[in-house]
């Protein structure tokens, strides 16, 4: 690797740790800070909750893509991908500075499953945040046989965390 790459890379490696860190700290705050004067965004959700689908649909559709070749392609699905998931970010904490947390209403086996399927997509949409970086930067910085590695466990790991966002707001919806 040249030594340009390699300030680059550690300069990359720096800024993934920071966010790694920062992106859910900053979450978990602004969840207990509330917007004055401003009326709960309760039209959020369900675009949120479309935004994660979209990107699940996106996340298989670049994997097709660049399996096809169309290396173009894939980059731009990816990168739609990266951009709405923060957009979703934005939204999703948004509504949370307006809005209480909605308790589940469901009752027996259907609750256990809804609790297991919501703390698996909280644990790894946290977990998944430098497994994204670190797979965009491998890819930007042409290290595809790197980025390719890393891929093959970032992209069930996002995918996971897309589809589960669907069914969590599915699952929740009727209580809102």
């Amino acid at each position: 690797m040249t030594q340009v790459k390699q300030i680059n890379s550690k300069k990359y490696t720096v800024w993934i740790w920071i966010l790694s860190i920062a992106i859910p700290v900053v979450v978990a705050l602004l969840f207990s800070v509330r917007i004055p004067g401003v009326e709960r965004l309760g039209f959020l959700p369900p675009i949120y909750a479309t935004i994660n689908g979209v990107t699940a649909i996106l996340l298989v559709t670049a994997v097709y893509q660049i399996r096809k070749g169309n290396q173009k392609t894939h980059e731009r699905l990816m990168k739609t991908a990266i951009l709405l998931s923060a957009l979703f970010l934005v939204m999703y904490v948004a509504y949370h500075m307006t809005s209480d947390s909605t308790p589940y209403g469901g009752e027996g086996l259907l609750r256990y499953v809804y609790f297991f399927i919501l703390i698996t997509h909280i644990v790894l949409s946290i977990t998944v945040i430098p497994f994204v970086l670190i797979t965009y930067v491998r890819a930007i910085t042409g290290r595809f046989k790197m980025h390719k590695k890393i891929a093959r466990i970032t992209f069930p790991i996002w995918l996971y965390v897309a589809v589960t966002g669907v069914i969590v707001y599915l699952m929740i919806s009727p209580y809102y």
